[in-house]
């Protein structure tokens, strides 16, 4: 049974709570098997099998194959799990945070350096900030991560 969650609305945000823990169990657990230099290289070489590897339902192996993060996160997993990722791809978080809001690393890094999103239209869902669901992503690269 599910505890009452006020925090549920926040625009743009997936809060990282116990249910989230237990449907992202196996993806972050394979995130963590990515610290090994061994799985890494299997993971490299034929991701879908090392994926396949995992008892991790078929729309979280498909946000791992897509580099979907904001799909990954919805689905339980955690960001400094899913970092795992990245690295293993060569990318830097600022490249990953970027991809989550359909920015570039410089929009991304111009956009933090200038302070960030205004909380202003973005504290309650259905406000019209640029955190907004019916305002992402906003930036000019896109969903996708170039790995």
């Amino acid at each position: 049974m599910s505890l009452d969650k006020p925090y549920l609305d926040v625009p743009g945000t997936t809060i990282f709570d116990a249910e989230q823990s237990r449907m992202g169990y196996h993806l972050n657990q394979f995130c963590m098997s990515l610290m090994k230099a061994e799985n890494r290289e299997k993971f490299k070489a034929d991701q879908r099998a090392y994926l396949d590897t995992w008892p991790m339902t078929e729309g979280q192996k498909q946000a791992v194959l897509n580099m979907d993060l904001n799909s990954a996160i919805a689905q339980g997993g955690n960001i400094y799990f899913l970092a795992k990722i990245g690295a293993t791809h060569g990318l830097s978080f600022q490249q990953m945070a970027g991809s989550m809001t359909g920015m570039t690393e410089e929009e991304y890094r111009n956009m933090m350096v200038s302070g960030g999103r205004s909380a202003n239209g973005n504290r309650v869902v259905g406000e019209d900030g640029d955190a907004q669901a019916n305002r992402q992503p906003q930036g000019s690269a896109g969903k996708k991560v170039n790995i």
